[in-house]
């Protein structure tokens, strides 16, 4: 897929060249990854529908091989010295044409050097190498074509190694005016073994490509780029998705049992309370007996007026004939502990009887 440069025109708008486009490059590289990943049929289908043509210069003589994809097709010859189209020349003409033409002169015609420049011209090399040519080679600019590469940084990042090559115009030329004579013109200029991408024609000889189509492909690739990591992704998101829904469920169930523990734990608490309440109240004597054992303790004679019972103790006010012996009389009950006047016995003086208050603890377990 041919990349787009300069300065697309479509009905008289002017639209930056697609090469220009942020992540034009990347796109391409997950391109030509992808294609590497098809089966070598699948890459040559692909590929015969935009072969190059590769014109291998020997002399006056050269030879036209068809490049599809990696591999290189012998489909006829040209000669320099006689006129014609290129099509005119080839034994198997392609059906569809080809997509551009290539001269690929001879290794030894290329003159190789390696430089340093500082790492702020990397962004401009080619221009910046125009005005080293004549300290690298004994050449001008404009009597050879060259190209140049970053091999990588050195000296800690402030350098750039350069790789440049250069080629005297006069051993390219006839070629190139032959190859726009037969309505072919070069589109790339490079030798063998050259690097990828290298190309020793500058930018304004080179023809300009089919913008158009050539931005309906970029178009097209990216479109199926889009739809392939869509279909990578939909099954991510849709695992996504379901993992949300059972995350909610989980939280709305987790919500749920906390609650019911809650629940749980506050009926515990109430059965613990009166679960207390039953064994404290087991645990306290019952009044019934307790009457029943003042009644027979208490001499005839006295009278209770008041009977208080409170944790176990027990505070009786009253009159009576012999409140002195009182004491005695209850300690001698059963559970009938620490008996004692809360305050001096009164003598009453309409009745003659002895008015009491005295206190003691009861402590008699209420019978299973």
């Amino acid at each position: 897929m041919a990349g787009l440069n300069g300065i697309l025109s479509v009905a008289g708008v002017r639209l930056p060249s697609a090469s220009a486009l942020p992540g034009i490059g990347l796109l391409r590289r997950w391109r030509d990854a992808l294609v590497h990943c098809l089966p070598r049929p699948v890459r040559r289908w692909l590929a015969l529908r935009n072969p190059r043509l590769v014109v291998q210069p020997h002399g006056d003589e050269a030879q036209l091989l068809l490049q599809i994809g990696a591999d290189r097709e012998p489909v006829g010859g040209l000669d320099l010295r006689t006129g014609g189209t290129v099509t005119a020349a080839l034994a198997r003409p392609p059906k569809q044409g080809w997509r551009e033409t290539w001269l690929e002169l001879q290794a030894s015609e290329v003159l190789l050097r390696r430089t340093t420049l500082p790492a702020q011209v990397q962004d401009k090399l080619r221009q910046v190498v125009s005005f080293e040519l004549d300290r690298l080679t004994p050449f001008n600019a404009k009597d050879v074509y060259f190209d140049a590469r970053g091999l990588g940084p050195v000296a800690r990042g402030t350098k750039v190694d350069v790789e440049v090559a250069v080629v005297r115009r006069d051993a390219a030329a006839d070629w190139l005016d032959r190859l726009r004579e037969a309505h072919s013109p070069a589109a790339r200029l490079a030798w063998a073994g050259a690097w990828p991408g290298a190309n020793l024609l500058p930018r304004e000889e080179r023809p300009k490509p089919r913008r158009f189509g050539s931005l309906v492909t970029q178009l097209l690739w990216l479109l199926l780029l889009a739809l392939l990591v869509a279909a990578l992704l939909t099954p991510l998101w849709q695992k996504q998705r379901a993992l949300e829904a059972l995350d909610a469920e989980l939280r709305e169930v987790r919500s749920a049992a906390i609650e019911v523990e809650e629940l749980r734990e506050a009926l515990e608490r109430a059965r613990l309370g009166s679960v207390e309440v039953l064994n404290r109240k087991r645990g306290q004597p019952r009044m019934t007996d307790l009457l029943r054992e003042l009644t027979d303790l208490l001499p005839d004679g006295t009278w209770v007026q008041t009977l208080n019972f409170r944790d176990g103790e027990v505070d009786a006010r009253g009159e009576s004939d012999q409140a002195t012996a009182l004491i005695g009389l209850l300690e001698q009950g059963v559970g009938i502990d620490a008996v004692r006047f809360r305050s001096p016995v009164m003598q009453v003086a309409n009745t003659g009887q002895e008015r009491y208050h005295l206190s003691f603890t009861y402590s008699r377990a209420t019978p299973e």
